[in-house]
This record gives structure tokens, sequence and C-alpha cells, in this order.
């Protein structure tokens, strides 16, 4: 595991830490290999339940509000309003999953997610939901986020240890995108007979699943960390430790400008099937669906990987931004279809790039607030970006509102490679390998060794 672009020297190895009363790790390859930890089996099952209800609460709110405003830019400040609370605080989060016992904290952040959803359900059966009940419950729902997000990241280390920390990353993003081949479709179903009230009670109830997995573990079979003492400048540390490696640096920018303004799916699609297909919840939910399916085989394909390189992490963010500017020209509903599915595939594979990258990258004391750091920048953009992205669609229509987004994302990948090339020493080599064009970066003496 090298460092970073143009860096030479390994980061500190991971800290070994006593292992006697754990089960034995699992070492072995294989695209389910961490899922032969049994902690780690409990955590997955317990999460693909509440997943499933997450994506069908999240398909049936953006609907919700676009039936109650009629606006894409709506849908855009709802979204924001839930992602706020990690700009404004997700760096403190860190902090305390830092210095709380990740299992505990994950106790209370899913309990209290469970009851905002029983929330919105009961507000939404009983007739009395107004748009400004949607937008405060998705603030308070990120409020929670702000402390879940960065425990719930690095507590996969704690339950798997170094050796399947890439395999269990990457299988994450497959169960939440599993999931979201799931619950799109039983919300559009449930939307169109029952309501969505009752889309929203299932999410609620979906979170005892996790509760319940998460009280199964075997506390002593976990690979448990150093808890960092409370402290005067520990957020500064933090941010210290990243600005001083450059491994970690180059994901988290990149992660920035593409989750900020190529992943507001909600805004995009709600316009494509309500004002240019003139569909109804039922497209809505079926483009949520192709999307996943090309997400769930990107982070298929990432879990069997054995290193991520820089080249691939570039790559695939310049290709996802191309494919959100050829999809938001699509004559056809078909074609459009058709696209979402590599769009969803290359967006998975730069997420997974740059998440396992920095998780790798990372010294396990310091996890929390690089992660924190690591979603803020990622959904925390979503504040600046949503409201903006919601206004260009509603402005100018839904083709230049997903066309902007994607360009964004292009600029940006294309300006960190040319950063590369330039400040970090290295070199864009482009050949032929067994009759196909092979894009690599070179150092002087040799390729860019992987980020992790």
């Amino acid at each position: 595991m090298s460092t970073g672009p143009g860096a030479e020297s390994a980061p500190a190895p991971i800290p070994t830490h006593d292992s006697t009363a754990r089960e034995p790790r699992a070492t072995g390859g294989g695209t389910f290999s961490s899922l032969k930890i049994r902690n780690y089996r409990l955590f997955a099952t317990g999460a693909v339940v509440s997943n499933t209800g997450t994506w069908m609460s999240r398909v049936t709110q953006d609907w919700l509000v676009l039936s109650l405003t009629g606006s894409s830019a709506a849908v855009g400040i709802t979204t924001a309003l839930q992602f706020l609370p990690m700009l404004l605080f997700g760096l403190y989060g860190g902090v305390v999953a830092d210095r709380y016992p990740k299992r505990l904290l994950l106790l209370f952040t899913q309990a209290a997610m469970g009851l905002l959803g029983v929330s919105l359900a009961v507000l939404t059966l009983s007739g009395q939901v107004h748009v400004w009940h949607v937008y405060l419950i998705a603030f308070l729902l990120g409020m929670v986020t702000v402390v879940d997000n960065p425990a719930r990241q690095s507590f996969v280390s704690e339950m798997v240890g170094p050796d399947q920390l890439r395999n269990a990353v990457s299988l994450n993003s497959a169960n939440f995108q599993s999931a979201r081949l799931i619950g799109p479709a039983v919300a559009g179903a449930l939307i169109t007979t029952v309501g969505s009230g009752w889309a929203f009670m299932l999410n609620g109830l979906s979170f005892l699943a996790p509760l319940a997995g998460l009280l199964l573990m075997r506390p002593q079979e976990l690979h448990k960390t150093d808890l960092v003492p409370r402290g005067k400048g520990q957020l500064r540390e933090g941010l210290r430790y990243v600005r001083g490696r450059p491994e970690l640096i180059w994901p988290i920018v990149l992660i920035g400008f593409v989750g900020t303004f190529g992943f507001n799916f909600p805004i995009w699609l709600t316009a494509f099937a309500h004002e240019i297909f003139d569909g109804g919840a039922g497209m809505y939910a079926f483009f949520n669906i192709l999307l996943a399916a090309g997400s769930l085989a990107g982070a298929l394909l990432a879990a069997r990987r054995r290193s991520t390189k820089v080249r691939l992490m570039l790559l695939a963010a310049m290709g996802f931004g191309l494919l959100e500017i050829a999809v938001s020209v699509s004559p056809t509903v078909w074609l459009f279809s058709l696209l979402l599915v590599p769009i969803g595939m290359i967006g998975m594979t730069t997420n997974i790039s740059a998440n396992t990258s920095v998780q790798m990258a990372s010294d396990p004391e310091m996890r929390g607030r690089v992660m924190s750091l690591y979603m803020m920048v990622f959904v925390g953009g979503t504040p600046v970006g949503g409201p903006l992205l919601g206004w260009i669609t509603d402005t100018y229509g839904a083709r230049i509102g997903f066309a902007t987004g994607g360009a964004v994302s292009l600029l940006a990948a294309a300006t960190i490679a040319v950063v590369l090339t330039r400040v970090a020493g290295v070199r864009i080599k482009i050949a032929l390998h067994a009759g196909r064009p092979r894009v690599e970066l070179i150092t002087k003496d040799r390729e860019l060794a992987p980020v992790a």
C-alpha cells in the first residue's frame, strides 16, 4: 500500500491489536470473504433491511415533496436540509466517533432514525403532513447522521480488521445498492396502492433489524481501537493530519466535487419522470432501480479488486461526468433508462475507490475524524449543490440541470488529473495493450503505485 499521488513513502502501518478471545480472522479472498466474520454478518443483515426501508422512504419523500409543491427546487431543498448538518457539524461527529464506543453510538443513532421514520408516517397517514414537516424531519435526520455516518464507517474496521477492510467497504456499498433495487419498487407500489404513509411506516420499523444485529454481536470479537480521551484541539488535529497526507487529500477533494454536483439524482430523476417523459411515481421508482442495478454491479466488481489505484478513481470520475452529459440529451425514455445502469456502475466505482483509499490510509485512532471529513465533503456539499442544481433544473429544464452536474464532475476529475501530472511529477501514458487502449500514470521511473 503506497501513499498517494506522487508520494514515495508508505503511510504509517495500521497498529495491530490483541486478538486472543476473538474469532479467527478471515483472510481468504473472494467477493464475499468478509461475510465469514459473524459480527459483520449480523451488521450486514440488519443493514440490508434498514437500507431497503431507507430507499423506500427516500423515493416516497421525494415524490411527496414534488406532489405538495410541484417544484424540483423543493426536492433539492429537502435533500439539502438532510445534509446541511453534515456540512455544519460533520467534523464534530468524527470527534464523537473517536471518543466513544462505536457500537453504543450506533444503537442510539439507529433508534433515533427509526423514531423519525415513524413520526413522518404518522403525519402522512393522518393527512396532516405539510412540506415544512418533511423539511424538519429531513433536518433532524441529518443531525443524527452527523454521528451515525463516521461511527458506522469506522466501525467496519473494528468488525473485520485491516485484512478484510477493503472487501467489507465494497460489500457495504453492494448491500446499500441491493436495497436500492428493492426499496424503490416497493415504494412505487405502496404509493400507488395504499399511499405514502405506509412506506414511511415500514421504513421506521425497518430499523429494528440493525438494532437487533448490534445487540447480538460478540464484543470480545471486535478489533477494538483505543478511544481518544476528551481534550482540546482534537478537531484541528484531525484537519492537520489530513492536510499532511496527499493520499487523503486527493480522494477527498475529488469526491467533494462529484458528491456536490454529480449525485443529485432525486432532483433529476423526478424531473425527467414528471416533466420530460410524463410518467409518475412508478417511472421514478423504475429509474432508481436501474441506477441501483448499475451501482450494485460496480460495488461487487470493487469487492473483487485487490487494490485501488489513482488512475481508476480519476478515469471513473471522468467517465461518470461524460455519461451524465450523454444521458441528459437522451431523446427517448428507453435510452435514458439504459444509460442509468453504467452511470450507477461508474459512479459507485468512483465512490468506493475514494472511500477505500481514505480508510486504508488512515490510522485507526484518526479514522473517525478522517471519515467525518470525507462524508462532510461528499454529502455535506449537497446543501450547496442541491438547491443550485434544483434551481437550474426549474429554470432551464431537466436536461440542462443533469448536464451541468456531469460537466462539473468531469471538469473536477480532469483538473485533478492535470494537477497530478504537473505538480506531482506524473505523466499520462496511453498505449495499446492486447489490442485495446490502456491509460497509465507514470512517474519518472515507474507506474504510479496504488493508493491502497
